[in-house]
């Protein structure tokens, strides 16, 4: 299978070789150190304590969590062959920093096993009820509705993210991924809600799916039916390429499903490249794929139908601006989910809160507290980081944080 992935360190100026090499040094400025239980200092406490008041624990759903692995269990994952080879430097760097990131890079012959087990120990330094969405991942499949290994960028099962849920129900729940082009895309969805899916994640760039197409008008029927929602990239895409279909995060082409009344999740708040303004023809000029979604949020009917998660939005390749604006349109906060992009928080270099601090969106006092809990648990370190950012004096709802809700099925 060819390596088309591109990782976000290539958005940081970060060459191939160079990242091997540091990869390979095993710098303590990039690499996380994967420690357990968090160190007792007030500090510490108390800013976790003030990130969680307001907030309850019980409906706190991370609505974007990555289940990856090797398939060293059985599981069914695929992983490219390159990500393996010294022959490939910027796919093996990429390797070696998600499965740091993950704390799972001193586990060969079971990283499956440790990479949930890792997530259990996180979620165990949350509150009492918290939970993670996993996604599950599709391959890339062709117009005519077929598999092609050769355009996949990986591959995660429905039925393994339905297995880790089911044997660990206290600490996740999990989202499907079916392409619409698949002859069977009706039958597997159904599967797919009996076995408790909460939802279903696409990457239409990486998966091939042209979110307007007619071809997945019988999918949005069933899956309005069935009452999940959508979550779907858009905007470019700088960790799986896959498909190399850049065109497809488009976000406006997410009105088809809109229009069969689904509620669509836009992952990211398509906070990151440009696309055709459809909405001015096919050959309208390119505009920031964050304004487009702007744009149809601010569209009356959409109301009740459009949301977005908050996921990768403080990530450095992400405009502090846009970040800051989200923040102050408090109008839009009860259509935000949160989620945390997991494994990518446990990246050191991929976020700073020192950063935020010299902007002045995050107390000084807070960077270093802020770096010991990443590297005891990254969970709580996306979600603290973002419960105290501030913008004009605005911060971040609390209900952003109680996703629970949304993704609860009547028939569960």
């Amino acid at each position: 299978m060819k390596q088309r992935r591109r990782f976000l360190w290539a958005a940081c100026g970060i060459g191939g070789a160079a990242l091997a090499g540091l990869a390979a040094q095993r710098s303590r400025a990039l690499f996380n150190n994967c420690q357990a239980q968090l160190p007792s200092d007030p500090a510490v406490d108390h800013l976790i304590r003030s990130a969680w008041a307001g907030v309850d624990s019980s409906q706190f759903l991370d609505c974007h969590v990555h289940l990856v692995g090797t398939g060293d269990s059985g599981s069914g994952i695929e992983v490219n062959p390159d990500m393996e080879s010294l022959f490939h430097p910027m796919q093996y760097a990429q390797r070696l920093f998600y499965l740091n990131a993950g704390c799972v890079h001193d586990a060969p012959g079971r990283i499956d096993e440790s990479y949930v087990e890792r997530m259990q120990n996180l979620v165990d330094g949350l509150q009492p009820g918290a939970r993670l969405l996993l996604f599950a991942f599709g391959r890339f499949h062709t117009a005519a509705g077929r598999p092609d290994p050769e355009r996949s960028s990986f591959y995660t099962p429905n039925a393994y993210a339905q297995a880790v849920a089911r044997r660990h129900p206290r600490y996740f729940w999990w989202a499907a991924s079916i392409h619409p082009y698949r002859e069977d895309c009706v039958e597997a969805l159904a599967l797919a809600v009996k076995g408790g899916a909460r939802a279903v994640k696409w990457l239409p760039p990486a998966m091939g799916i042209d979110p307007s197409s007619a071809r997945c008008d019988r999918f949005y029927a069933a899956l309005a039916r069935h009452g999940l929602p959508l979550i779907s990239h858009a905007g470019e895409e700088k960790a799986v390429h896959g498909g190399d279909q850049e065109d497809l995060g488009n976000p406006l082409l997410l009105r088809r499903a809109l229009e069969h009344g689904l509620r669509v999740v836009v992952a990211h708040c398509a906070s990151l490249g440009s696309a055709v303004d459809l909405d001015r023809g096919a050959n309208g000029p390119r505009v920031a794929c964050f304004d487009l979604f702007a744009r149809m949020m601010g569209e009356a009917s959409y109301e009740k139908l459009l949301f977005a998660d908050i996921s990768a939005l403080t990530q450095r390749n992400r405009s502090v601006e846009m970040l800051r604006l989200l923040i102050e349109r408090s109008e839009w906060h009860s259509r935000l989910l949160n989620g945390s992009d997991y494994p990518l928080p446990g990246i050191v270099p991929l976020i700073l809160p020192a950063d935020f601090a010299a902007r002045g969106m995050l107390p000084q006092s807070a960077v270093a507290v802020l770096e010991t809990i990443r590297q005891h648990n990254p969970l709580l370190f996306d979600f603290v980081l973002k419960r105290h950012l501030s913008s004009r004096g605005l911060h971040f709802a609390p209900a952003i944080f109680e996703t629970r809700a949304f993704f609860e099925r009547a028939t569960a």
